[in-house]
């Protein structure tokens, strides 16, 4: 049952951090850690493709992330 709950509260969590990602590079920060955790929860069921996947969209959205960040930086310089 709690495996279930983590599997729910992690690829929930992705719809709304993908939701929200035009808002600010905190909520592509908050995707990529629910796209690990979706990855930790595929591993814990034994979905090992399902693992694989949601582990590449974690990879790619952190280095969407760093991206963004730096772009949301310089913005506050100038």
């Amino acid at each position: 049952m709690i495996v279930e709950i983590f599997g729910v509260v992690a690829v929930g969590s992705m719809v709304v951090m993908y939701a929200l990602e035009q808002r600010s590079h905190v909520y592509v920060l908050g995707f990529a850690a629910s796209c690990a955790a979706a990855s930790i929860y595929a591993l814990l069921i034994h979905s090992w493709p399902f693992a694989v996947v949601e582990g590449l969209w974690a990879a790619v959205a952190a280095r969407r992330w760093l991206r963004v960040r730096s772009a949301s930086r310089g913005e506050d310089r100038a």
